[in-house]
């Protein structure tokens, strides 16, 4: 078991940043692919983003992004923290949904991750309103 536990979220204005965090107890991040998956009210879950393992490097990893987020959104690790951050700028309300984080061996494409993640959090509340 890969216990997730994720944090940052809440009320921003458009236009605004918030920087989620995805962390795990007893367990090294940097063995695993994270990815950040949303689900909007009345929306299906989809894929946000992906950093792959780093491979006992400190920091790194090859990375992918929706392309409703390229560009606004970024998707880091620090592994002496044993962190995997989602540093989300320009936010819009269409960006409000909750926000999760998985561990997988792999990332795959954004549109087909979520079948191969392995083990999820619970999930942070981002709300972009005026």
């Amino acid at each position: 078991q890969l216990p997730l536990v994720e944090s940052g979220g809440g009320l921003v204005q458009p236009g605004g940043s918030l920087r989620l965090s995805c962390a795990a107890s007893g367990a090294p991040l940097d063995n695993y692919a994270i990815g950040w998956f949303r689900q909007a009210p009345g929306k299906e879950r989809e894929g946000v983003s992906c950093i792959v393992s780093s491979g006992g490097s400190s920091i790194g990893g090859s990375t992918t992004y929706a392309d409703s987020v390229a560009g606004r959104f970024t998707i880091s690790r620090d592994n002496a923290k044993n962190m995997v951050y989602l540093q989300m700028n320009s936010l819009k309300p269409e960006d409000t949904a909750v926000y999760y984080c998985a561990a997988s061996k792999i990332c795959e494409k954004i549109a087909t991750m979520e079948s191969v993640m392995d083990y999820w959090g619970k999930g942070t509340l981002v709300t972009v309103s005026s």
